[in-house]
Protein backbone atom coordinates (compact mmCIF):
# COMPACT_ATOMS: atom_id res chain seq x y z
CA UNK A 1 0.00 0.00 0.00
CA UNK A 2 1.19 3.61 -0.83
CA UNK A 3 2.45 5.83 1.64
CA UNK A 4 -0.03 8.97 2.02
CA UNK A 5 0.44 12.06 4.11
CA UNK A 6 -2.45 10.83 6.51
CA UNK A 7 -0.13 7.85 7.57
CA UNK A 8 2.12 10.08 9.82
CA UNK A 9 -0.54 11.95 11.68
CA UNK A 10 -2.20 10.31 14.57
CA UNK A 11 -5.18 10.45 16.19
CA UNK A 12 -4.83 13.31 18.33
CA UNK A 13 -3.90 15.56 15.11
CA UNK A 14 0.27 14.76 15.77
CA UNK A 15 2.73 14.45 13.32
CA UNK A 16 4.52 11.00 14.09
CA UNK A 17 7.11 10.31 11.50
CA UNK A 18 9.81 8.42 13.42
CA UNK A 19 12.07 9.77 10.50
CA UNK A 20 11.57 13.53 11.30
CA UNK A 21 15.10 15.91 11.82
CA UNK A 22 14.96 18.95 13.92
CA UNK A 23 14.31 22.09 12.32
CA UNK A 24 17.29 24.23 12.54
CA UNK A 25 15.96 27.68 13.32
CA UNK A 26 18.40 30.35 12.03
CA UNK A 27 19.17 33.85 13.82
CA UNK A 28 20.36 35.56 10.70
CA UNK A 29 22.42 35.07 7.41
CA UNK A 30 24.74 32.49 7.63
CA UNK A 31 28.45 32.73 7.38
CA UNK A 32 30.88 31.16 5.00
CA UNK A 33 34.76 30.79 6.35
CA UNK A 34 36.93 29.19 3.63
CA UNK A 35 39.37 26.43 5.01
CA UNK A 36 42.70 27.61 6.10
CA UNK A 37 46.05 27.14 4.65
CA UNK A 38 47.45 24.35 4.55
CA UNK A 39 50.91 24.73 6.83
CA UNK A 40 53.28 24.26 3.63
CA UNK A 41 51.12 26.23 1.32
CA UNK A 42 51.78 29.62 4.13
CA UNK A 43 55.30 27.96 4.13
CA UNK A 44 56.24 28.57 0.60
CA UNK A 45 54.00 31.55 0.32
CA UNK A 46 55.80 33.22 3.16
CA UNK A 47 59.13 32.68 1.70
CA UNK A 48 58.04 34.34 -1.19
CA UNK A 49 57.26 37.09 0.34
CA UNK A 50 60.07 37.11 2.48
CA UNK A 51 62.93 37.30 -0.49
CA UNK A 52 64.21 40.73 -1.66
CA UNK A 53 61.79 43.54 -2.45
CA UNK A 54 63.68 43.40 -5.95
CA UNK A 55 62.51 40.10 -6.70
CA UNK A 56 59.50 39.02 -4.44
CA UNK A 57 56.68 40.14 -7.61
CA UNK A 58 58.62 37.18 -9.78
CA UNK A 59 58.30 34.67 -6.52
CA UNK A 60 55.01 35.86 -5.60
CA UNK A 61 53.89 35.11 -9.22
CA UNK A 62 55.82 31.68 -9.50
CA UNK A 63 54.19 31.07 -6.24
CA UNK A 64 50.66 31.78 -7.84
CA UNK A 65 51.24 30.11 -11.01
CA UNK A 66 52.17 26.47 -8.89
CA UNK A 67 49.10 26.88 -6.25
CA UNK A 68 46.39 29.29 -8.69
CA UNK A 69 43.60 28.22 -5.94
CA UNK A 70 45.33 30.07 -3.01
CA UNK A 71 43.57 33.76 -2.53
CA UNK A 72 45.81 35.00 -0.39
CA UNK A 73 48.55 34.20 -3.22
CA UNK A 74 46.64 36.34 -5.72
CA UNK A 75 46.12 39.16 -2.87
CA UNK A 76 49.78 39.36 -2.52
CA UNK A 77 50.49 39.87 -6.09
CA UNK A 78 48.22 42.63 -6.95
CA UNK A 79 49.76 44.37 -3.95
CA UNK A 80 52.72 43.89 -5.75
CA UNK A 81 51.35 44.83 -9.19
CA UNK A 82 54.02 47.11 -11.29
CA UNK A 83 51.22 49.05 -12.12
CA UNK A 84 47.10 49.51 -11.43
CA UNK A 85 46.49 47.55 -14.47
CA UNK A 86 48.58 44.36 -13.09
CA UNK A 87 46.90 44.86 -9.52
CA UNK A 88 43.61 45.04 -11.28
CA UNK A 89 44.24 41.98 -13.03
CA UNK A 90 45.19 39.99 -10.17
CA UNK A 91 42.73 41.30 -7.42
CA UNK A 92 39.85 39.78 -10.10
CA UNK A 93 41.21 36.75 -10.95
CA UNK A 94 41.56 36.28 -6.88
CA UNK A 95 38.20 37.60 -7.10
CA UNK A 96 37.02 35.27 -9.31
CA UNK A 97 39.06 32.10 -7.50
CA UNK A 98 37.45 33.28 -4.74
CA UNK A 99 33.66 33.27 -5.37
CA UNK A 100 34.43 29.32 -6.48
CA UNK A 101 35.88 28.61 -3.44
CA UNK A 102 33.19 30.27 -1.45
CA UNK A 103 30.57 27.89 -3.80
CA UNK A 104 32.70 25.36 -2.93
CA UNK A 105 32.55 25.56 0.74
CA UNK A 106 28.24 26.37 0.97
CA UNK A 107 27.97 29.84 -0.01
CA UNK A 108 25.18 30.20 -2.05
CA UNK A 109 25.17 33.73 -3.28
CA UNK A 110 24.37 35.46 0.45
CA UNK A 111 25.40 35.76 3.72
CA UNK A 112 28.56 36.55 5.70
CA UNK A 113 32.08 36.22 4.72
CA UNK A 114 33.58 37.94 7.86
CA UNK A 115 37.25 39.59 7.93
CA UNK A 116 36.88 38.33 11.86
CA UNK A 117 38.59 34.58 10.31
CA UNK A 118 41.43 35.01 9.02
CA UNK A 119 41.32 32.78 6.23
CA UNK A 120 38.47 34.66 4.59
CA UNK A 121 41.25 37.42 4.34
CA UNK A 122 42.71 36.13 1.02
CA UNK A 123 39.59 36.60 -1.04
CA UNK A 124 38.33 39.78 0.62
CA UNK A 125 41.32 42.22 -0.02
CA UNK A 126 41.14 40.60 -3.55
CA UNK A 127 37.68 42.41 -3.28
CA UNK A 128 39.10 45.61 -1.49
CA UNK A 129 42.04 45.29 -4.24
CA UNK A 130 39.48 45.17 -7.18
CA UNK A 131 37.46 47.67 -5.43
CA UNK A 132 40.15 50.15 -5.27
CA UNK A 133 41.63 49.69 -8.55
CA UNK A 134 38.28 49.94 -10.35
CA UNK A 135 38.18 53.26 -8.66
CA UNK A 136 41.81 54.19 -9.44
CA UNK A 137 41.01 53.17 -13.24
CA UNK A 138 37.37 55.35 -13.45
CA UNK A 139 35.31 52.15 -13.29
CA UNK A 140 33.13 53.77 -10.98
CA UNK A 141 30.14 51.28 -11.31
CA UNK A 142 32.51 48.18 -10.64
CA UNK A 143 34.22 50.19 -7.69
CA UNK A 144 30.77 50.67 -6.14
CA UNK A 145 29.14 47.39 -6.90
CA UNK A 146 32.56 45.92 -4.93
CA UNK A 147 32.09 48.75 -2.38
CA UNK A 148 28.69 47.49 -1.90
CA UNK A 149 29.38 43.71 -1.56
CA UNK A 150 31.95 44.31 0.55
CA UNK A 151 29.57 45.52 3.24
CA UNK A 152 26.75 43.06 2.44
CA UNK A 153 29.96 40.28 3.11
CA UNK A 154 30.51 41.88 6.65
CA UNK A 155 28.29 44.48 7.28
CA UNK A 156 31.34 45.73 10.56
CA UNK A 157 33.24 47.10 7.75
CA UNK A 158 37.00 46.42 6.67
CA UNK A 159 39.25 46.64 9.61
CA UNK A 160 41.73 49.46 9.92
CA UNK A 161 44.68 47.41 9.46
CA UNK A 162 43.40 46.55 5.56
CA UNK A 163 43.04 50.06 4.96
CA UNK A 164 39.87 50.99 3.23
CA UNK A 165 37.31 51.34 0.76
CA UNK A 166 38.24 54.18 -2.11
CA UNK A 167 35.73 56.94 -2.65
CA UNK A 168 33.86 56.51 -5.88
CA UNK A 169 33.65 59.21 -8.41
CA UNK A 170 36.18 62.13 -6.99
Amino acid sequence: MPWSRWDAIGHNGAVSDSSSQPIGMSTGLPSTVIPPLEASARHLLSQALAVDSSARREAVANFVADHPRILDGWAELGGLGRDTMESYAAYRVGYHRGLDTLRANGWRGSGYVRWEAPSNHGFLRCLLGLQRCAAEIGESDEAERCALFLLQLDPSGVPEAFGSIASVGD
